[in-house]
């Protein structure tokens, strides 16, 4: 079996995304991978920022446009470091997650993502689908879907 050199990770900065931020660096640390930490937004305007923070509460910061993608990238790029990554890229991606992220793999062609299973046993993920299971059925390159809710 060859040894994974390329590896993406998505982060949207919630624990659990981080969870597998560092299962994914430890991996690429002892492969000598190169770790591709993404992380997808969509732009926003003040207003819709505003009414989706109202809905959203706790979850809001996954909408507020590109300034927090920069920040979740940074505390992502600490831990996968500290968890034992040497070559970490950021990459802030406009657009859908699942469709991010399989445009990075490609691009980058990648050998293996990786994703936390938040989202696969919830009833909204069973009805319209989760990033983790979207990525395991589409995705052309190995999933490594990393328990972090449990």
């Amino acid at each position: 079996m060859t040894a994974y050199r390329s590896i993406v990770v998505g982060t949207d900065g919630s624990n659990s995304s981080y969870v597998a931020v560092e299962r994914a660096a430890a991996l690429a640390g002892d492969e000598g991978a190169t770790l591709y930490i993404a992380c997808a937004y969509y732009p926003t305007d003040d207003r819709e920022v505003a009414a989706a923070a109202d809905v959203l509460k706790d979850e809001a910061y996954q909408v507020r446009g590109s300034a927090p993608t920069s920040e979740i990238l940074r505390i992502a790029r600490e831990k996968a470091i500290a968890a034992g990554a040497a070559n970490v890229v950021e990459k802030s991606v406009v657009g859908e997650p699942v469709e991010s992220l399989l445009t990075l793999v490609k691009e980058v062609e990648a050998d293996l993502l990786v994703v936390g299973n938040r989202g696969l046993n919830t009833i909204t993920g069973r009805l319209l689908g989760s990033v983790p299971s979207d990525v395991a059925r589409k995705s052309r390159s190995d999933v490594l879907i990393v328990h972090t809710v449990r």
